[in-house]
């Protein structure tokens, strides 16, 4: 699976009239929400949409006929392995009627166009854990956990006896950073594994 790196777009006109399609990276449903206003024109005629985050999606076809316009979206989302992605899809009508087949073509085929074009990026299954450092091994641990294109630190907390420091590692690599950890410090650093 793959998301995008940043926003894209594509235009082009069909039988006089212009799709314009916004694709971008979302991390959750708010996000989608939030890009779609963002990117959707008031003036125009239609402002179809779709995203996709895990197994949760969304479309709406925005007063083109039932199944025209968000779902052949979402298609083009799904033909691309892309996940974490909505796509807004405008269009100024131009005066000449597509016909059902048309418009699938022409909604579907502005999204595809857009999404081939973006830059993607590869989606890496991650694992949080904490690992629980004595202020003696803490400088190393830090210096080693940040060298480690593997592994995010997302926070740290300090108490009395050293600091808990909350990482995202990706899940092949999470055995061998454990595995580091404890070489490192000699069994005294901790790695919990979030459940």
């Amino acid at each position: 699976m793959f998301t995008l790196k940043g926003i894209e777009t594509f235009s082009q006109e069909i039988k006089k009239s212009r799709f314009l399609a916004f694709a971008g990276p979302v991390s959750d449903e708010a996000a989608a929400k939030a890009f779609i206003t963002n990117h959707s024109d008031p003036t125009a005629n239609h402002n179809c949409w779709a995203w996709r985050i895990g197994q949760h999606y969304r479309f709406q076809d925005d007063g083109e006929p039932s199944g025209t316009a968000g779902k052949p979206i979402l298609q083009a989302i799904d033909g691309q392995s892309l996940d974490g992605v909505a796509v807004v899809v405008t269009r100024w009508f131009g005066g000449i009627l597509l016909g059902s087949g048309g418009l699938v073509r022409a909604y579907g085929g502005t999204a595809a166009a857009c999404l081939r074009a973006a830059e993607t990026l590869p989606l890496i299954a991650t694992e949080e854990a904490t690992i629980s450092v004595p202020f003696g091994d803490l400088a190393l641990v830090q210096a080693r956990l940040a060298t480690l294109p593997s592994t995010q630190v997302l926070s740290q907390r300090y108490d009395e006896s050293g600091s808990d420091i909350v990482v995202a590692i990706h899940k092949t690599e999470i055995d061998a950073v454990e595995a580091l950890v404890a070489d490192l410090t000699s069994g005294r650093a901790v790695m919990a594994r979030a459940r």
